[in-house]
């Protein structure tokens, strides 16, 4: 028997509902499942690494778990933060039919007015959006990559307000992946003055006969400061004084950063209890300064980062030390990462995977192969469509955010197993011929060890082998709904 869609779906739904693969603690070994790495009989992973590199991937693919495994938590780490020593010709060889990322805003405006053959407006965001999966599916510089996602949600832009369709790509390249794992001050510095940042904030509204407190309320209050960082109104008011003038190009070298100075308010200005006197762009400038290096600032980011990598309530001593190690190394992401990952791991408690992390997880798990176009809009479905958050917090990073909206994450679960999503295919088979002994109970001991860290009870995985096959599923069926069963199974959303 064949089962159709509508059953296939049926079924797994009734498998993943049921299954709650509680049993399953993240983890207790991982039986080696290999793609294009080489063969070894065994690679063991104990519970506290398999959550470990949950964290610093986008999900561990075989051969990140074996290289884990062989030079340790610490070497990991430091080879990882010495991303540009990591060869990413793959990545970068798929990147390459992406014409857009490397144009500057006026080429890429020009593509907006169909001035180039094969290209329209939405080829701009559409190709950043591709890259972005592309990037974190694919490239080997996943801390990196992890970061560049950080930052990104830490310095919202929304896409589709004004000219950042086409203005984004340009602050992905120059500010956000420029200094991702780079000194903070040269972050913020980068993002006060992109373009991009300056239109999603209204900041190009803002001059001295009508002053706009958009931007200088977010620049303390979610980009450096926090908004428990000791500021008050008037230091808002009076450093959207400072950024008047700050605005955009609207014709020759349409697009960069430009200070028009006859929009900018002269007078005299007090932020924070420094006196600024007039000296036009300077003087935002010398506020920025001061934001980047303030104890507050510290805090509130390593705050932040503690949260993303550790838990969702942040261990204070983790955070303690991550402070102070930004006050001492003056904003060196690097160090503070090292302080976070390498003492605070061992601290870490579950996190639920927001769309991103769950779709990631699963396409790099089973070494999916994608062109990532579908793949996108799945993710518009589940609520994480790629610099499409309209609010300038960015996407949450707590798990209370995401846990609803299950339908489209069983829907993707299902269609993945099934081939379904257009030009998209996955490698279970391949996975599997290493370890496969013809037996579908090993065969889904394999799988959920590869999932979830370690294989399921044997009673609950004999109750669902029963439930399939009472169905009349294949031998083929019964794997895909067993496997599409565990991706969308309660265990599989946590990370």
């Amino acid at each position: 028997m064949t089962l159709s869609r509508r059953d296939f779906l049926k079924l797994g739904a009734l498998i993943t509902a049921s299954a709650a693969f509680s049993s399953c603690t993240p983890a207790y070994a991982y039986r080696k499942i290999a793609g294009d790495l080489p063969s070894v009989p065994w690679t063991a992973l104990n519970a506290k690494d398999f959550l470990a590199l949950n964290r610093l991937t986008f999900g561990p693919r075989v051969e990140e778990r074996a290289r884990f495994v062989e030079i340790g938590l610490q070497a990991w780490v430091e080879e990882q933060l010495d991303f540009e020593s990591i060869d990413d010709f793959d990545c970068n060889l798929q990147l390459s039919t992406f014409d857009t990322l490397s144009m500057e805003a006026n080429q890429l405006e020009g593509i907006s007015n169909q001035l180039f053959d094969g290209y329209d407006r939405e080829s701009i965001p559409n190709e950043l959006r591709q890259a972005t999966l592309v990037r974190q599916l694919y490239s080997k510089r996943q801390i990196y990559e992890i970061m560049v996602e950080f930052w990104s949600d830490h310095f919202n832009i929304y896409i589709e307000k004004g000219n950042n369709f086409y203005l984004k790509t340009v602050d992905d390249r120059e500010v956000i992946r420029k200094h991702a794992l780079g000194s903070f001050r040269n972050l913020v510095w980068a993002s006060t003055h992109s373009p991009a940042m300056l239109i999603y904030l209204d900041n190009q509204a803002n001059e001295k006969s009508h002053p706009n407190e958009n931007y200088a309320r977010e620049l303390m209050e979610l980009h450096t400061l926090g908004v428990d960082g000791g500021y008050t109104q008037q230091d808002v008011m009076e450093l959207a004084r400072c950024l008047t003038g700050w605005n955009v190009k609207e014709h020759f070298w349409l697009g960069d950063f430009v200070f028009k100075d006859d929009l900018h308010d002269t007078g005299e200005k007090n932020v924070l209890g420094l006196s600024i006197q007039s000296s036009g762009q300077s003087e935002a400038e010398q506020v920025i300064e001061m934001l980047v290096a303030h104890p507050s600032t510290a805090r509130y980011i390593s705050t932040k980062l503690v949260r993303r990598f550790i838990a969702d309530v942040p261990p204070q001593e983790i955070i303690e030390k991550a402070t102070q190690t930004f006050l001492d190394t003056k904003g060196d992401i690097k160090s503070v990462l090292r302080v976070i990952l390498l003492e605070g791991l061992s601290l870490a408690q579950p996190k639920y995977k927001r769309p991103a992390n769950f779709v990631l997880s699963t396409l790099r798990m089973l070494n999916v192969e994608t062109d990532t176009v579908a793949i996108n809009q799945h993710l518009l479905r589940m609520g994480q469509h790629y610099f499409n958050c309209p609010t300038p917090d960015g996407y949450p990073d707590t798990s209370e955010a995401w846990q609803g909206n299950l339908m489209p994450r069983w829907q993707f679960s299902f269609e993945l197993i099934r081939n379904e999503i257009e030009n998209t295919n996955h490698n279970i088979n391949t996975l599997l011929d290493v370890s496969s002994t013809g037996i579908l109970q090993d065969d889904i001991d394999s799988l959920t060890s590869l999932l979830l860290g370690a294989p399921i009870e044997r009673i609950k995985r004999d109750e669902i082998i029963a439930s399939v096959r009472s169905a009349g599923a294949t031998a083929e069926e019964s794997l895909q709904v067993i496997a599409a069963s565990i991706i969308a199974s309660p265990a599989f959303q946590w990370r």
